[in-house]
C-alpha cells in the first residue's frame, strides 16, 4: 500500500513515538474532512470514502471497502471524523513503516478494528485480510501467529486475545528492527 505522489496526505507527519498527528495536522485533516463531507452531515458515506482513498492510495476496491467496513462495525454505512482520523493515521504509519508501532501504541482501538466478527478475539483470517495494512507477508504471519497463541486455543484456527496482540506487535517490532540492522550490515 502506497500513498500516491503529490497527495496532501504526504504533507502530514505522524509523531514517531505515539503515531498521532500534531494539533496543526489534525486541524488540516479536519478541514479536508469537511471538504469531503459535501452533504454536511459530519460523516462520509462509502462512496465518498472510496473516492478519497482511490485518489490518495494505490489500494484496490476490495481493500478500500474492507478499510471502510473495519471502523464501521455497527454497519451504519458512514465514517465519522474520529474513524477517518484513525484510518489516516494508519495509512501514514504504513507509509512511514511504523505500522507495528501504531498498533502497539493504539492496541485497544486497533484490536477493535481488527476484530471483524466482534468475538473479542482475532483469528488468522482477520489478520490475513488486513495484512496489507501491516506489511506482513503471509508465511511470516503464519509463523508468528502460531508462536503467539499462548492460550492454546488452536482447535481450528488460532485466535489472539488482546494481550496476545500486544505481544504479537512487540515481537513484530523487534523482528523488523533486527531485519533492518541485518540489512544495514
Amino acid at each position: 500500500m502506497k500513498l500516491k505522489s503529490g497527495c496532501f496526505l504526504q504533507c502530514l507527519c505522524l509523531d514517531e513515538v505515539y503515531c498521532l498527528l500534531s494539533v496543526r495536522n489534525t486541524a488540516v485533516l479536519a478541514k479536508d474532512f469537511q471538504l469531503l463531507d459535501v452533504y454536511q452531515k459530519n460523516y462520509l458515506n462509502n462512496l465518498q470514502f472510496y473516492c478519497f482513498l482511490c485518489y490518495m492510495t494505490n489500494l484496490n476496491k476490495d481493500q478500500i471497502m474492507l478499510l471502510f467496513d473495519l471502523p464501521d462495525q455497527n454497519a451504519r454505512g458512514k465514517i465519522c471524523f474520529n474513524e477517518f482520523y484513525m484510518v489516516v493515521c494508519l495509512l501514514l504509519s504504513h507509509e512511514d513503516h511504523h505500522e507495528k508501532q501504531f498498533i502497539h501504541h493504539h492496541a485497544g482501538p486497533a484490536f477493535q478494528l481488527l476484530d471483524v466478527d466482534g468475538d473479542n478475539m482475532i483469528d488468522f483470517n482477520e489478520i490475513e485480510a488486513t495484512s496489507f495494512l501491516f506489511n506482513i507477508q503471509k508465511e511470516e504471519l503464519k509463523m508468528i501467529f502460531k508462536d503467539f497463541d499462548i492460550s492454546g486455543d488452536e482447535i481450528k484456527l488460532e485466535k489472539l486475545h488482546y494481550r496476545e496482540l500486544k505481544m504479537f506487535t512487540v515481537f513484530c517490532i523487534d523482528k523488523q528492527q533486527q531485519k533492518e540492522e541485518e540489512d544495514h550490515e
